[in-house]
């Protein structure tokens, strides 16, 4: 079995990304607030660096469709969405959690920061288990780019 480089290279981001979340978070409960910082930037460009990869083989490359058996398929579609959704609100308050607490505006920062965490954690946890629906447990389905898809090539 081989796997695609850039799906794994993105998984791996992301999971980069939730495990420096989870230090993050360890740090700040133990008042190392410059280490925090460091560690929750690093975070977010590991998320950056994600998402410039997924995006970009979105459009150019394609996204893989469900390969696993047909009774499984609107289970993995649901669960899909819910990825898709907690990744979407992750990343939403990532930017304003990130924002927040570079602004000094602690308030918010200490309300939304453990809840993006969360969110955030839930968002690689999800993912992984994308990528191994996708490309590990089953055979990845019919890729298109969304450019051939809007040009009908």
């Amino acid at each position: 079995m081989s796997v695609p480089i850039l799906p794994t290279i993105s998984t791996a981001c992301i999971v980069i990304s939730s495990v420096l979340v989870a230090i993050g978070w360890g740090k700040i409960r133990k008042r190392q607030i410059e280490s925090h910082k460091k560690i929750m930037i690093a975070a977010a460009v590991f998320a950056v660096i994600f998402f410039i990869i997924y995006s970009s083989r979105t459009v150019f490359i394609g996204n893989t469709s469900f390969g696993g058996p047909e009774n499984l398929k609107l289970f993995y579609t649901i669960f899909l969405f819910f990825h898709i959704t907690l990744a979407t609100v992750g990343a939403v308050l990532g930017i304003i959690s990130i924002w927040s607490g570079l602004k000094d505006r602690l308030n918010i920062h200490r309300k939304l920061g453990p809840v993006t965490s969360i969110v955030w954690l839930g968002t690689g946890i999800t993912g992984v288990l994308v990528y191994l629906f996708l490309y590990i447990i089953y055979e990845g389905g019919e890729t298109t780019s969304l450019i051939k898809a809007i040009l009908g090539g």
